[in-house]
């Protein structure tokens, strides 16, 4: 499958890390000039089965039937309505968490979500779809945090989307979990928070995982 993801930050190469070993191939659209081409060429290693991984100008979609917003919140709904129809009946995957970092509290009032927000604002037939919110991208290039595969948790109103995304997250080698409707992404982007204040409290890096023990 061809997979388009916006950004060149850690995120992006670790999501492109987990689609390139799932013989998928990925276009990377950066905002800086080079930096995709950069990212590119660095990920070529880990392209497996036939996978490929090139660059592609600031604002193209190529035919990509999944678009990733490997952005920050802040961008991510201007980024979708730059590319207006280009998104129409493509799967937007939002990584976000709308984190006020200078508080380390929520940016977004109670009753709604970063994924609900840009889903306001995508394209008709566009599916937006939340997931890798709660993975960093060091354990995501690994693959697994303490020989044990990350949980993906996955929240969109479109099941054909969701089984879409739980069909690449499975191929890279990861756990796909469905989390329900796309407001479940309020909870998700809660956890995502959580995520991220624990670092600071338990040392642990960026290098930690949630998942699901049962």
């Amino acid at each position: 499958m061809n997979i388009t993801i916006i950004g060149t930050g850690n995120m992006a190469r670790g999501i492109a890390t987990r689609m390139l070993a799932g013989g998928n191939n990925v276009i990377l659209v950066g905002h800086t000039p080079g930096k995709a081409e950069d990212l590119a060429t660095e990920l070529q290693r880990a392209a497996q089965g036939g996978a490929s991984v090139q660059a592609a100008s600031e604002g193209s979609s190529k035919d990509s039937a999944v678009v990733v917003l490997a952005v920050p919140y802040a961008a991510a709904a201007p980024i979708v309505q730059q590319y207006g129809d280009q998104l129409a009946g493509k799967i937007i995957v939002d990584i976000t968490n709308p984190v006020d970092f200078t508080t380390m509290s929520p940016a977004l009032p109670g009753g709604t979500s970063a994924a609900e927000e840009i889903a306001k604002v995508a394209p008709a037939g566009a599916k937006v779809v939340k997931a890798f919110n709660t993975t960093f991208a060091g354990p995501l290039i690994a693959g697994q945090v303490a020989e044990q595969p990350l949980d993906v948790f996955i929240a969109g109103d479109d099941a054909d989307a969701k089984t879409t995304i739980s069909q690449l997250v499975t191929s890279g080698g990861l756990r796909a979990v469905d989390a329900g409707p796309l407001q479940r992404a309020r909870q998700l982007e809660a956890l995502g928070l959580l995520h991220i204040a624990l670092q600071f409290t338990l040392n642990t890096a960026f290098g930690s995982a949630v998942r699901i023990i049962a």
